[in-house]
Parts: structure tokens; sequence; C-alpha cells
């Protein structure tokens, strides 16, 4: 596979560098280590911080979320990797306000362990932190073990919803109630149809036969749930949207917001095919569609798929996605 890159040591830094070049007027780094962003004008007094983070090659996710109305900080690790517990702590009180701090990441072994280091190290400075971990893939555990599921594209909700509730000046302990909230409020399932191609050794993340997909791969080649010929888009929604109506327990009569994301490689139309059958299917069910979202929100490198996300709505809900966000990857009137 071809790559546009340099030094595939260096792929990290040097695309962080090009982010920083190009969007001075929302972000900066504060210090000389460039794996750590915050928003420009950050830290904002009074208001509580929000730090979130994860390994590289998922953009938007983490660092595309960082803005006013959205995150205040991230971490950045390498591709696939977590971010190291110091730059963790870096980005905590780059952004720490005096109002203490929100952690909110993906639900990842390594992520969690460096956070929890961090959050330790942040009491020492005198910062009270809180944490929500984003849990939304439904593949990837069953409803009973809600609380290991991988965090996805559905963790975007949580950015905006727990950033506009920050925005407005809520307390730490309502923030990440409101993170809570959204995460407990989300599903989303995802397939595959090409493997990921790694920097640092140019080779395929895994194995993936041409004409076959697989059904709830997640953001990293992690393994479905059933691996097949490569079906219709409308077939593939009817798949996704069955069990994740079901997973959230919607009925005639519920409100939703919808994310149709795409992998990195899954040309826009595609989507459109995709959210064209959900509307029909949400629509013969009674559930009406108040937010969508259609592009690409969390990638995996250049993987061809895509992933749905449903976020069960409500008045509150609604009104923390309508208000106002911007970040250098993300634009909400």
């Amino acid at each position: 596979m071809k790559k546009i890159i340099n030094e595939p040591s260096a792929f990290v830094d040097e695309f962080v560098e090009g982010i920083l070049l190009a969007h001075p007027r929302l972000l900066k780094t504060p210090g000389e280590d460039r794996r750590v962003l915050v928003r420009a004008d950050a830290p904002v007094a009074g208001k509580v911080g929000i730090v979130t983070g994860g390994g590289s090659g998922h953009l938007p996710l983490f660092k595309g979320y960082v803005g006013r109305g959205l995150c205040d900080g991230v971490a950045i690790g390498n591709v696939f990797s977590s971010p190291s517990s110091a730059q963790v702590l870096e980005a905590t009180k780059a952004v720490s306000g005096g109002a203490g701090v929100l952690y909110l990441y993906g639900n990842y072994g390594g992520d969690v362990f460096n956070f929890d280091l961090a959050t330790d190290m942040a009491e020492l400075e005198g910062i009270a932190t809180l944490t929500a971990v984003g849990r939304d893939d439904v593949a990837s555990q069953p409803k009973e073990r809600a609380a290991d599921r991988r965090g996805v594209a559905g963790i975007m909700f949580a950015f905006k919803a727990a950033g506009a509730a920050a925005e407005r000046g809520d307390s730490l302990e309502q923030v990440a109630a409101v993170a809570e909230d959204i995460i407990n409020n989300t599903a989303t399932m995802g397939i595959g149809l090409s493997p990921t191609i790694l920097p640092t050794t140019g080779k395929a993340s895994f194995d993936l036969d041409d004409g076959e997909m697989e059904v709830g791969i997640g953001i990293h080649g992690e393994p479905g749930f059933h691996r097949g010929a490569v079906e219709t888009a409308d077939r593939i929604a009817e798949t996704l949207m069955e069990r994740l109506v079901a997973d959230l327990g919607i009925t005639a009569g519920a409100r939703v917001a919808v994310l149709v994301n795409g992998m990195g490689a899954t040309p826009l139309e595609e989507l459109y095919l995709l959210f064209r059958r959900v509307h029909q299917l949400l629509t013969e069910q009674g559930i009406t569609i108040d937010k969508n979202y259609i592009g690409e929100y969390a990638t995996s490198l250049e993987m061809s798929g895509a992933s749905i996300s449903l976020l069960a709505l409500n008045d509150e809900r609604l009104a923390l996605l309508n208000a106002p966000a911007e970040s250098p990857f993300f634009k909400e009137a």
C-alpha cells in the first residue's frame, strides 16, 4: 500500500505539526510536546475543562474535537496507541480554569490505565477530575456487559453535549452527568470492507478477502460477530439498525440523532445511501430523526467501511447538540 509519508516514526508528530500550522486561531500546544493540543484560549477561567485522548489514526477522533463548545484539550498517542499519563496531565494543567476537569475518552485498556494514573497526578496538583468513558459499540459486548463495550464514533455525541454543558457554566459534576447520560443513550455498530495499513509497518492490520465484509468491526480492526459476502447498502443499514434500535429499546414516538460515519476510505455518496435507508426504516417505525450527521467523525486510517450511531433524544439532549461549537474539524450552527 502506497502512503504519503516521510519517516514512518515521525508520522504523528509531523501531521500534528501540520494541524497546528493550519489552525493557529483555534489550537495551540502548551509546551514543547506536540502530543498535547488545547483550544487557543485555554485555560478559560471558571469553566470546567474537558480533556480527551487516544491513539492517532482516527481523525477527527480525538484531536478533531478540541474547540469552543467541545473538548478543551487532547493527549495524542501513536497510531492505535494510548497517550502517556504525563501527556494527559500536561493537557489537564493547560485547560484547568479552576472549576475542575472532566476526562472523556473511549473504553480501551491503555487509555483507561493512563487516564487513571493522570487522575492521581492531577490530584497532587490540586486539580479535581471526574471521568466518563465512551462505550457505545454494541457489537463488542452484550447489553448486560455494556460497561465493557468499546468506545467508537458515538462518543462524538458526548463530546458535543458535555462541551456545551461546560460552555454554559455547568459544574464539574453536572458536566460529567451530561456525558454519562449521553453515553448511556448511545449505540453504534460498524462494518469493515478493507483493512488499515499501519504507517510503521506498511502492512495490513487484519486480513479480509475481496468480496467479504466484517460486521461489528472495531476502529482498530477488532473482529466483529460475522464475516460474509458484501451486501447491498440497504441490507447493511437494515442489519445495523435492527440491532441498534433493539439495544436502545426505542419504539414509535421516540426521537433520535443519527450519525452515519465513514471509516476513512468510504465515499460520501455511499454514506448518504446508508442514511437514506436509515431514514426509511426509522420513519416506518414511527421514530423521528431530529438531528443527523453524515461524514467522517471517527476513522481508522484508510479503512473502507462505515458505522451508524443512534442517540435517543429528549429536549435537553437536543438543545446541547444544537449549541454552538467550533473546531478545525467540526462546526455546529
